[in-house]
C-alpha cells in the first residue's frame, strides 16, 4: 500500500511538473529578447564565446525536443526554439550549448552518462520482457535468474537517471552564467530564463525518483515471490 501511495504521488508530481514546464515555456516564449537574437544565434554565439568551433546547430521537429548529441557534436533545437527570439528560446539554446561545453571540457558526469547510453538502450528493449518472464517463472531457477538480470538492467537505467541530474543542473548553471555575462538577458528577463530552466530540471528529478521507486518495487516482488 505504501508503495502505491508513493507511486501515485510521483505520477501526480510528474504531471504537475510537465504541465508547469509547458506553461512556463509558452509564457516565456512570448517575451522577446531586447537584442532580437534567435535561439540559433544564441547557440552559435555561446559556442563561439566558449571557443567551440566543431559543433553544429541544427533544427529538429517537435516541441521541447532539444538535445545535444555528443556522438556527432550537434546542438539540435526544436523549431520553436531555433527560430524564436524569446527568453525561453535563449534559455533552452544556451542550456543545450552548456552540454557542448561540458563535452569540450570532459565533464566527468557527462562522460559517464555517455558510456552508459549503449547499456541503457539495450536495457530499455529487454528489461520488461526479462522481468515479466521472471515473474511468470519465479518458482523456477530460470525465472529467478531472469528476474535478477532484469532488475540489474533496470538498476542501470535508474543510475543513468540520477547521473543525468548533475549533468542537467550543471548545463543550466553554465547557460545562466553565460546569458548574463554576454548580455543576452538583463535584470528584467534573466529571472524568467532561470525559472524556465529550473522547471525543466524538476522533470529530471521526478523521473529519477520514479525510476528508483519502480526499482524498489521490482526488488520487493522478487523477494516476495521467493519467500
Amino acid at each position: 500500500m505504501m508503495y502505491w501511495v508513493l507511486f501515485i504521488g510521483i505520477a501526480l508530481a510528474s504531471y504537475v511538473v510537465q504541465a508547469s514546464l509547458k506553461s512556463k515555456f509558452a509564457k516565456y516564449s512570448k517575451i522577446p529578447l531586447d537584442n532580437g537574437m534567435t535561439g540559433r544565434e544564441v547557440a552559435e554565439k555561446m559556442l563561439h564565446d566558449s571557443g567551440i568551433n566543431d559543433v553544429t546547430v541544427n533544427s529538429t521537429n517537435g516541441t521541447l525536443t532539444d538535445f545535444y548529441n555528443p556522438a556527432n557534436k550537434t546542438v539540435n533545437l526544436s523549431e520553436e526554439v531555433y527560430g524564436s527570439c524569446s527568453v525561453a528560446a535563449a534559455a533552452v539554446a544556451a542550456h543545450e550549448c552548456g552540454h557542448a561545453v561540458q563535452h569540450a571540457h570532459a565533464y566527468a558526469p557527462l562522460a559517464l552518462r555517455s558510456k552508459l547510453v549503449p547499456v541503457v538502450n539495450f536495457a530499455s528493449q529487454w528489461v520488461m520482457w526479462l522481468i515479466l518472464g521472471g515473474m511468470l517463472m519465479m518458482r523456477t531457477s530460470m525465472g529467478s535468474n531472469l528476474m535478477i538480470v532484469g532488475i540489474v538492467l533496470f538498476a542501470v537505467t535508474t543510475l543513468f537517471s540520477f547521473i543525468t541530474l548533475p549533468v542537467e543542473i550543471n548545463a543550466s548553471k553554465r547557460a545562466l552564467v553565460w546569458l548574463s555575462g554576454a548580455g543576452i538577458t538583463n535584470s528584467y528577463n534573466h529571472a524568467k530564463a532561470e525559472d524556465a530552466l529550473r522547471s525543466a530540471a524538476y522533470t529530471y528529478v521526478v523521473a529519477a525518483l520514479g525510476s528508483l521507486a519502480t526499482l524498489v518495487y521490482y526488488i520487493m516482488i522478487f523477494n516476495n515471490r521467493r519467500s
